[in-house]
């Protein structure tokens, strides 16, 4: 590491566009196709020898799909993200466009959790996270304030459905760099709890490579158990991972929503999440309570032996609280 060094726009690009490389290179195996399993989706219980099989970290036959998030198009539809370059500690409006096969615009989209897209931005090193809703102009342009706080790499991930008919859910991703004195973090070492604010969180359940397993995510302030979680688009918790190396990207839904007679409001929210694949992640939990949005930002392996507990960094993660929610 090396304080103080001063990088242009192009260094950071440059760096973030060898990072990917690096991480793909590396050999990570790509994100499985089928996200987690949703309460209301009936799925085929695979067979005794393939379970065993994806137990047993034999990854070489697992049926694959491009990995999400690391590809700037797919199925005809491109991010065009028209802000490649901004300053560290200046805000800056980002602007991008979804464009179809024919180059035009995408300016219809199905809402999903109460917007037509979701944006997420993320640091390479893990540690800087924003959770973004841009406003549409009529020509299908996009954009939204950023401030980002440190020099260097960042990821841009729209994740969105077109509203064709027969279009699936996307998630696109591009390279943003920001310029400034450069000085890169080390990824937040795994625990079982972190906090927020006056908030603190506690994961329990094991992230495991291509199989479905549940989370538990239960939050507390000031020693208390928080029991009115507030819905925050449509939902009591929203989860993000991001597989470190190549920022793989995972988008998972809690089980259960608010209003469906079974489902409350804390302090627990669970979620089924399938890992892409072994190796480190960081999950990023949104909730909102009392009127404001918080992020807790958790450091997690998955493949680790049976019975290990889940893990969270100890200090806290710069979030996106107060950043676009």
């Amino acid at each position: 590491m090396h304080t103080g060094l001063r990088i242009t726009a192009f260094a950071a690009a440059l760096a973030a566009t060898f990072g990917t490389a690096y991480g793909v290179g590396r050999g990570v195996d790509p994100v499985v196709a089928d996200k987690a399993p949703a309460p209301h989706e009936t799925h085929g219980r695979p067979s005794t020898e393939q379970q065993e099989r994806k137990e047993g970290g034999d990854h070489e036959d697992r049926e694959s799909a491009p990995p999400g998030g690391l590809q700037i198009s797919e199925n005809g539809y491109t991010l065009d993200l028209a802000t490649a370059r901004v300053t560290a500690g200046q805000r800056t409006e980002l602007r991008f466009t979804v464009r179809d096969g024919s180059g035009k615009a995408v300016t219809a989209y199905q809402r999903e959790h109460d917007k037509e897209l979701h944006l997420v931005l993320a640091s390479r090193d893990l540690v800087t996270y924003r959770h973004l809703h841009p406003t549409r102009a009529a020509d299908g342009t996009w954009s939204t304030p950023v401030d980002l706080p440190r020099a260097g790499g960042y990821r841009v991930f729209a994740d969105f459905t077109p509203a064709r008919k027969g279009a699936g859910n996307l998630t696109l991703g591009a390279d943003l760099a920001a310029s400034g004195p450069y000085d890169p973090a080390p990824l937040p070492a795994p625990n079982g709890t972190v906090r927020t604010g006056d908030y603190q969180v506690r994961l329990d359940g094991a992230l495991r490579p291509g199989r479905a397993s549940e989370l538990k995510l239960r939050v507390s302030r000031r020693g208390e158990p928080v029991t009115d979680l507030q819905p925050y688009l449509g939902a009591y918790g929203h989860l993000v991972a991001l597989r470190s190396g190549d920022l793989a990207y995972l988008h998972v839904h809690p089980n259960g929503e608010p209003g469906d007679g079974a489902t409350k409001s804390g302090p627990q929210v669970s979620f089924t999440a399938t890992a892409p694949s072994p190796g480190t992640y960081r999950l990023f939990l949104d909730f909102r309570h009392q009127g404001t949005v918080h992020t807790a930002a958790f450091t997690v392996r998955a493949g680790t032996a049976p019975g290990t507990r889940p893990s969270a960094p100890a200090a806290e993660t710069e979030h996106s609280e107060g950043h676009g929610h």
